[in-house]
């Protein structure tokens, strides 16, 4: 059975929840500060991109280990 890397998946939680709070402050600044908006803003797409980099992660080992688990099974059929 395949195995999920949860604490990347957690990082990629607690990242996306920093992104969340960049994007809510980006909107309170919007209009009093557009320097700070664009900050803020700058600050969630990284948090973004950090999310999806360990998003991918995890996929791409789950994907492995299906392929893996998917050639053991046909060897074992092999005569």
């Amino acid at each position: 059975m395949a195995q999920v890397d949860v604490n990347k998946l957690k990082q990629a939680e607690a990242v996306s929840s920093l992104a969340k709070d960049s994007i809510t402050q980006a909107i309170e600044q919007s209009a009093a500060n557009t320097v700070l908006c664009a900050e803020a803003l700058k600050q969630a797409s990284n948090e973004i991109a950090q999310a999806q980099t360990l998003i991918s992660q995890v996929q791409s080992q789950l994907q492995t280990q299906q392929q893996q688990q998917q050639s053991s099974g046909d060897s074992e059929f092999q005569i």
